[in-house]
C-alpha cells in the first residue's frame, strides 16, 4: 500500500500561451509578399522578354545592329545623354509643351463636353461642326498652327491642346449621355432640382468615361507634340530623335524613344491613379 505523502505533488505550471496568431502571421505576411513578387513578376516578364530579344537578336546577327544596336549600348548611350544634361533639358521642354497643352485641353473640353451632353440644343448645334473637326487629323493642322502662330511654343502648345481636346470632349458627351436613365429617373423622383441631379447622379456617373478621355489625351499630347518637334524646334525629345538620325547617332536616337515611351508610362499610371481617387465607388469586375 503506497503511502499518499509519498506519491510525488505535481505543481502547477505557467500557463501556455496559445501559439495560433504567431503562427499564422508568418505565413501571412510571407504569403503576401510572395503574391507581390508574383504579381510584378508578371506584369514584367513581357518587358523583359522584349529586352531580351533586343539585347541578343543584333548580337547573334539576325538583324543589322548598325539600324538596331543592342539594349545594352542604347542604355549607355541613354545614360551619357543623362549625365551630360542634354536629356533631361530636351525632356523638360517637352514635358512643359505638352503638359501646357494637356491642362488647357481639360480645364476647355470637359466644361464643354458637360454642357454639349446636358443640354439638348447645345448639342444639336455644334454636332456639325464637331464632325468636321474631329475628322481633321491634328498633324494635318500643323503648318496652318506654324503660319498662324509662328514657330515659337504656341505653335506647339495649340497644336497639343487641339489634340488632346477632342478624345476629352467626346468621351465626356458620351459619359453624360450614357448614364443610367433609371438614375436619373430616380433622382428626380426624390425631388433634386437640376443642379443636384447633375452635382449627385450625372457628374459621378459620368468620371469613369471622362478619366478615359483623359488618358487619351495623355497619350496624344506626348505623340503629336513628338511630331511637332521635328518641325523648327530646338529643343525637346521629337528635336533630339530627328536631329540623332540625321547625324547617324543610332543609339542616342533609340534612347530618346524609350525616354518617351517610359514618360507616357508613367503619365498613364499617374492618370489611372487618380481616376481611382475620384472614382472610389466603382467595383472591379475583371477575373484573375
Amino acid at each position: 500500500m503506497v503511502d499518499i505523502a509519498e506519491r510525488p505533488i505535481r505543481l502547477p505550471g505557467p500557463p501556455t500561451v496559445p501559439r495560433l496568431s504567431a503562427e499564422r502571421a508568418v505565413p501571412g505576411r510571407a504569403g503576401r509578399l510572395l503574391g507581390i513578387g508574383a504579381k510584378v513578376l508578371h506584369r514584367t516578364v513581357a518587358i523583359a522578354a522584349l529586352a531580351a530579344i533586343w539585347e541578343g537578336a543584333p548580337r547573334l546577327g539576325l538583324v543589322d545592329r548598325v539600324f538596331l544596336p543592342p539594349l545594352s549600348e542604347v542604355l549607355v548611350a541613354w545614360w551619357e545623354l543623362l549625365r551630360s544634361g542634354q536629356l533631361a533639358e530636351h525632356v523638360g521642354a517637352s514635358l512643359t509643351r505638352s503638359l501646357a497643352g494637356l491642362g488647357l485641353a481639360v480645364l476647355t473640353a470637359i466644361p464643354l463636353g458637360l454642357l454639349i451632353g446636358w443640354y439638348r440644343p447645345l448639342a444639336e448645334l455644334l454636332s456639325p461642326l464637331l464632325e468636321v473637326f474631329r475628322n481633321t487629323a491634328a498633324l494635318a493642322l500643323l503648318p496652318v498652327f506654324v503660319l498662324i502662330l509662328g514657330l515659337g511654343e504656341t505653335s506647339k502648345i495649340a497644336l497639343v491642346l487641339y489634340a488632346c481636346s477632342w478624345p476629352i470632349l467626346l468621351n465626356t458627351i458620351a459619359g453624360v449621355k450614357g448614364v443610367d436613365p433609371l438614375l436619373i429617373r430616380s433622382a428626380r423622383s426624390m425631388g433634386l432640382n437640376h443642379l443636384r441631379l447633375f452635382q449627385k447622379v450625372i457628374l459621378p456617373a459620368a468620371v469613369p468615361t471622362i478619366f478615359t478621355g483623359v488618358r487619351l489625351a495623355g497619350a496624344y499630347s506626348i505623340l503629336v507634340l513628338v511630331a511637332a518637334e521635328m518641325v523648327g524646334a530646338k529643343a525637346g525629345l521629337g528635336y533630339l530623335i530627328n536631329y540623332a538620325q540625321y547625324n547617324f547617332a543610332i543609339a542616342d536616337m533609340y534612347s530618346g524613344i524609350i525616354t518617351i515611351s517610359a514618360i507616357g508610362l508613367v503619365v498613364n499610371q499617374l492618370l489611372v491613379a487618380l481616376e481611382r481617387r475620384f472614382s472610389t465607388w466603382r467595383v472591379d469586375v475583371s477575373a484573375g
